[in-house]
């Protein structure tokens, strides 16, 4: 009887006066605001069209009425012989701005040039090599300054060095002030990839390493920007076991007001392959970071929840080495990634991805399974899920491949068939049916909570929100949440 009345109530409703169908929600054709491949627009003399493309290693933060955002010089087709000719700078940071974080503008590259301490520690201990770009670079205000933190390394060696500059705009002019972390082969660590978190009174501790002896944290002079002990590295706060075959980098620290959490993403595995977004959380902004299970993150296992791995929808080619992230607010209590995304038929190809974060009813950050474009929120009632939908698993990389600096051999760059998180078709009816005898589903209305039951197993609240289908060209609903070994679970309702 119970199951008779689900299935009648939809009928009923509809006899109502008043009640129409076209009151429900339905996916909407709008246009991409722009193209996933530029290569149109690659050679150097177009790079202030560069907006979204050419983008490495993020880091973003709004200031005033815009987002800044500061990234590695990785360019498509790079030719440095080109550039020089045409008056092109090459190898520096480059800068970027957004009043919406959809439409973005190129504003040239920080620095004139790639600071000489920098070089000299760099190529002295790394036999004359290396040195030839800035990466990874992070910004900070600091009073009515702008600080500016990067990296100068040697390909495949931890011989790095991070170096601070100071502005009074966040478009510069930048003036140096000096080393804040270097290393050579002697030291466990690698010191690239900067992240700065200040805490409520006033401390600041930067978090920084990638791939050689795992992720490390350091506490910062305010006054300076510098490290309060000089020479000081820093301890370990997160690792792998076996760096042969997995790789660590990009550590991200942020924290969540709401929840008085610290959060540390980092990266893991190839950039050009199953490049995966994993994250953990401390009360302390120093450590220990714990992930999903209760495990600490310096400890040797590989760490949940994993938030972001190569994937495909329908439609589309998909999108390899989804990581190195930023991680930002707007200020108003809404959170953002940024991260590379590379187009799988063309891994060269950059494009940036930005991404809102929404928080589990378990205080674990996720994602959202579709680019930012800017959609107004809503909120829906059952009947707007009740649709076709294409639901991608986010799971670990299952191929343990040896590794090179962190990369894959030359020759092993293609993803294998079971590294792919590709989209399944779903057909949610009404009466919380999934068709095809292929489970159930539960609509949360007044938390915007789903729970649906998949081939037998429970995943229990995914967040339901409004967003934009890139694959399909339509402004839609979407969810993304964890199941319960802390891997993602992205959706869209598609018709």
């Amino acid at each position: 009887m119970k199951n008779l009345c689900k299935i009648l109530l939809p009928v009923v409703l509809m006899l109502l006066p008043g009640f129409s169908r076209a009151d429900v929600f339905k996916p909407t054709s709008a246009p991409n605001p722009w193209a996933d491949d530029y290569r149109s627009l690659s050679s150097m003399e177009n790079y202030k069209s560069w907006g979204t493309y050419n983008v490495h290693d993020p880091a973003c933060r709004k200031v005033g009425d815009y987002y800044y955002m500061y990234s590695t010089d990785a360019i498509f087709a790079e030719n440095r012989q080109e550039a020089a000719e045409k008056g092109v700078p090459m190898g520096f940071i480059q800068m970027r701005r957004s009043a919406d974080l959809v439409n973005w503008e190129f504003l040239g590259w920080a620095l004139p040039e790639i600071p000489a301490e920098a070089v000299q520690w760099v190529k002295l201990n790394a036999g004359g090599n290396g040195a030839e770009n800035i990466w990874a670079p992070y910004m900070m205000p600091h009073g009515d300054k702008f600080r500016l933190y990067y990296c100068v390394s040697a390909f495949g060696k931890n011989t790095s060095y991070i170096g601070l500059a100071e502005s009074s705009s966040p478009e510069g002019p930048w003036e140096l002030k000096g080393c804040v972390v270097r290393t050579d082969e002697s030291s466990v660590m690698n010191a690239i990839d900067p992240s700065v978190v200040v805490t409520d009174d006033g401390k600041w501790w930067m978090h920084y390493g990638s791939f050689f002896g795992g992720l490390y944290c350091v506490e910062l002079n305010p006054a300076t920007g510098l490290p309060v002990t000089a020479g000081d590295q820093g301890h370990l706060v997160a690792r792998r076991a076996d760096y042969s075959v997995h790789n660590l980098e990009a550590p991200e620290i942020i924290y969540h007001e709401p929840s008085r959490q610290y959060f540390l993403f980092g990266s893991y595995d190839p950039l050009m392959t199953t490049y995966n977004v994993r994250v953990g959380r401390s009360d302390k902004p120093e450590g220990p970071f714990i992930d999903f299970f209760g495990r600490e993150m310096s400890d040797t296992t590989n760490n949940f929840p994993i938030l972001t791995a190569p994937y495909r929808f329908d439609s589309h080619d998909g999108w390899v080495g989804t990581a190195h992230c930023g991680v930002f607010t707007d200020g108003e209590g809404n959170y953002f990634m940024a991260h590379q995304g590379r187009l799988a038929s063309e891994s060269a190809l950059m494009d940036l991805h930005v991404r809102r974060i929404l928080f589990t009813p378990d205080g674990w950050p996720v994602v959202s399974p579709q680019r930012y474009a800017g959609v107004p929120q809503r909120s829906f009632s059952a009947a707007d899920l009740e649709g076709e939908w294409e639901i991608v698993r986010i799971v670990e990389p299952r191929a343990e491949r040896r590794l090179e600096a962190g990369q894959i051999l030359w020759g092993e760059g293609a993803l294998l068939d079971g590294e792919w998180n590709i989209a399944e078709p779903y057909t949610l009816a009404n009466a919380g049916v999934i068709a095809e005898n292929k489970g159930s589903w539960q609509f949360d209305e007044k938390n915007q909570l789903l729970s649906m039951t998949l081939n037998g197993e429970k995943i229990n609240n995914l967040i339901i929100f409004a967003g934009h289908d890139w694959e399909r060209r339509l402004d839609t609903v979407l969810f993304t949440g964890l199941d319960d070994q802390g891997r993602s679970v992205w959706g869209k309702r598609t018709k």
